[in-house]
């Protein structure tokens, strides 16, 4: 007698849009840095972009032209994920698109999210089908993964049958160019099809862990005043050195109750696809996931990073990673029928997620 069989939510098709505009550190070393209390910071600005290479590993980043918008970007990844998929885009049961600050016109400071962004994708991608439901989802930077999340429940539910999920964000254009963090952020976008199968064995999308934390914590990432106090506006506004902390403390908490969920050991997993925020902050995460499993010593070969060339491009970091590896993109990184991944990230909110994904 077989076994019975169950719904599983899989990857069917992937996209990326990486922009075009390659912004080296170089290009901020003129800058004229602030502190918060709008004291000019005195260092050279070779020093600064120097040090900002040692603690984060980022040499560039990528920035939308000035024409593209957020919702563009996102469109552009999704044509890519459904042509991927060879489906046809009329049968799509919803559009999530997972962002933080809509789509921003260059040079504006105006966060537009009226209509959605993921109506926007839906009309550019001339679908006509009025039952392909279109909503946004913000999260901070663990908006696709969550988005992701809630994928998975309406496919197991029997709700939906396949799900278009994309993360997009052009976050350089609401970075105060007198704070030495618009030197971490990008642009970009990423898509996933997210299609039901059935089973007997347990397959993509797997069991997750989520968490947020307000309190102290709330305001560690936020809109604000430029650093300098002529400069009028709302940017966004990072306690670094908090935030690093707080993921350090936490992200290898929810790793391990993601795996514990899934009845897994870090030794089950292939790569662990981590928010690309900072490059020594991911690593010091790692470490402490593996010390959590009585391992001294790390394997950096299961964390595959884009930081260093990419920056970070917020919700579109985890899903670009995904892709890249998929499509033999990302030297020296491969994944294979049966490997498990998990997908984790952390941001404003904070917000905290990880779920596992079985490669078919």
């Amino acid at each position: 007698m077989s076994s019975q069989k169950s719904i599983y939510a899989v990857i069917t098709g992937t996209g990326s849009y990486i922009p075009p505009i390659v912004v080296k550190n170089s290009e901020f070393e003129n800058n004229v840095f602030m502190n918060e209390d709008g004291s000019i910071i005195e260092t050279p600005g070779k020093e600064i972009t120097a040090k900002f290479e040692q603690i984060t590993d980022i040499i560039e980043r990528r920035i939308a032209p000035d024409n593209i918008l957020t919702s563009d970007m996102a469109t552009m990844a999704a044509q890519e994920a459904i042509d991927d998929a060879g489906i046809d885009k009329e049968t799509l049961d919803y559009i999530i698109v997972a962002h933080n600050l809509g789509d921003v016109k260059k040079g504006t400071l105006f966060s537009d999210i009226i209509p959605t962004l993921a109506s926007r994708v839906k009309h550019n991608l001339d679908i006509k089908n009025p039952m392909a439901v279109a909503y946004d989802l913000t999260f901070g930077c663990p908006g696709w993964t969550q988005a992701m999340i809630q994928a998975n429940y309406f496919i197991k539910s029997g709700d939906a049958k396949r799900i278009l999920v994309i993360g997009a964000d052009a976050i350089s254009r609401m970075t105060d160019p007198h704070d030495r963090d618009i030197m971490i952020f990008a642009d970009g976008a990423s898509a996933t099809i997210l299609e039901g199968v059935e089973s007997e064995e347990p397959v993509g999308m797997l069991k997750h862990s989520v968490r947020t934390d307000a309190g102290e914590y709330l305001d560690l990432l936020q809109m604000g005043n430029s650093y300098n106090p002529e400069l009028k506006g709302n940017y966004l506004k990072m306690l670094g050195r908090k935030v690093y902390n707080y993921a350090l403390s936490y992200v290898p908490l929810v790793a391990q109750d993601c795996l514990n969920k899934n009845e897994m050991h870090l030794k089950d997993v292939s790569k662990i696809l981590i928010h690309q925020a900072n490059a020594k902050m991911d690593e010091a995460i790692l470490k402490r996931i593996f010390r959590l499993y009585g391992k001294k010593e790390m394997d950096s070969s299961v964390m595959p990073m884009t930081i260093r060339n990419l920056g970070n491009s917020s919700v579109a970091t985890v899903p670009t990673l995904f892709d890249l590896i998929l499509k033999g993109k990302l030297e020296g990184h491969e994944l294979k029928s049966g490997d498990n991944v998990m997908m984790t990230s952390v941001g404003a909110g904070m917000n905290i997620n990880a779920f596992m994904y079985k490669m078919p």
